[in-house]
């Protein structure tokens, strides 16, 4: 039995697999096994994954699209290892992420899960130091002692400061809490690690730079953040913390999210659920939502461009 599951979830993406499969290849620390579970690319990934002869990569097919935490659970399910690490199929890790990684479960025995550092980089695997130090600086990484984290449930819920992708967890905590939620498209890290908090499991963060998150076109677009926003709402409805502070932070959020989601989907040109939800969230920005409804008595042909001008003004 290998010592260390890591499970590559994909779909249509097989310029990029192939780059992240050879970044686990490449570890300094060999003991592992990969899963790679594909929610039913039509890209020609089945035959990717045939020209492979290394017996420690297992490949899951669905034969349809069942959704990314679906097909994230199906990967987990099948993982046989003491550890186990999920990172998405256009990242990488650097050749010693799972050595480091391992040498601090290993030694510290009342450690869930350690979490590290990564590197920005663009389609072209090319690194970006100022974008690197500026998602450091946003997400509260710099000041983070290395460590076992006394505040976990403020690092990974008010700060953000954990990527999944650059974590590896002993796969028994997973379990106790259930994994990923199922039928969830986005949020579903940001959960996963909030729900472990409040588990009261111990989490160890580990300040070096061993994985690569890809930042790309296709993470962009209206469609995208209209589903983003809506699975944020969901994740911030599940809790209802005990703090104060954390449930004041929850509902500001809520607001916040609200509104945005309302936002964009005037600019789609769904107006009347649109400004539904602007009321609902006008209190994080009155004159942001008094905008926005204005806005929304235009034509739905010159909204598009009308909200583009609103975000640079605004800026």
């Amino acid at each position: 039995m290998p010592k260390i599951s890591v499970c590559i979830p994909t779909f249509n993406r097989i310029k990029l697999l192939s780059e992240a499969i050879q970044s686990v290849l490449q570890q300094s620390y060999q003991d592992f096994e990969i899963i790679v579970c594909d929610d039913g690319s039509q890209d020609g990934t089945p035959k990717l994954i045939s020209q492979y002869t290394d017996k420690r990569i297992r490949y899951i097919r669905h034969s349809q699209h069942i959704g990314k935490s679906n097909n994230m659970r199906s990967g987990f399910k099948a993982a046989t290892s003491e550890y186990f690490v999920k990172f998405d199929d256009d990242d990488r890790l650097t050749p010693n992420f799972l050595e480091r990684t391992a040498i601090v479960l290993e030694r510290e025995s009342n450690v869930d899960f350690v979490s590290t550092d990564h590197w920005i980089i663009d389609i072209n695997n090319i690194r970006d130091d100022a974008k690197t130090q500026e998602n450091r600086e946003r997400w509260g990484r710099v000041n983070l002692p290395e460590g076992v984290v006394n505040n976990l449930l403020e690092v990974v819920f008010v700060k953000q400061s954990f990527q999944i992708g650059a974590t590896l967890f002993r796969r028994r905590c997973l379990e106790e809490v259930g994994f990923m939620r199922s039928n969830w498209q986005n949020c579903e890290d940001n959960d996963l690690f909030v729900r472990l908090a409040l588990a009261g499991k111990n989490g160890y963060y580990l300040p070096e730079l061993l994985m690569e998150y890809r930042v790309h076109s296709e993470q962009k677009g209206l469609d995208r953040a209209i589903a983003y926003l809506t699975d944020k709402l969901r994740y911030l409805d599940s809790y209802n913390f005990e703090s104060e502070k954390l449930e004041c932070i929850r509902r500001k959020r809520l607001a916040e999210t609200r509104l945005l989601l309302g936002l964009r989907l005037l600019e789609k040109g769904e107006t009347h659920k649109g400004r539904e939800f602007i009321l609902a969230g006008k209190s994080f920005a009155p004159m942001k939502a008094w905008t926005g409804l204005g806005l929304s008595l235009l034509p739905t042909g010159v909204r598009g461009k009308a909200f583009e001008l609103a975000k640079m003004v605004q800026r």
